[in-house]
């Protein structure tokens, strides 16, 4: 029984009391070139989602008009997968806080 309660004094001891950590915009130098590298990526993103959703219409377009199912149907997935990806690249940063203020509230 005494090497239980020593144990749990011990487990106790180790563990931290209370610890507040918040993201800190000075910590690091390069943080506001970061966020302009960032910024650059999700506009390249965006692009490069609307050229894929020309291209997939395209596709889906001339596929439906040669009657070839096969070449719609793969238009047609193109068309949703860069709506998608457009789609979860501009709610990025929405997103992103969204589950850290989830993750705030987890104690």
């Amino acid at each position: 029984m005494l090497a239980v309660l020593d144990t749990l004094t011990t487990v106790a001891a180790v563990l931290p009391a209370n610890i507040d950590i918040s993201p800190n915009d000075s910590g690091l130098p390069g943080i506001g070139a970061l966020r302009t590298v960032v910024g650059a990526v999700m506009t390249i993103g965006l692009i490069l989602s609307v050229l894929a959703l020309i291209v997939s219409a395209v596709v889906w377009g001339f596929g439906s008009n040669s009657s070839n199912p096969h070449l719609a149907s793969r238009g047609k997935v193109g068309v949703l997968i860069s709506c998608g990806a457009a789609i979860i690249t501009g709610a990025s940063v929405t997103l992103i806080n969204f589950f850290w203020n989830v993750g705030q509230t987890v104690s």
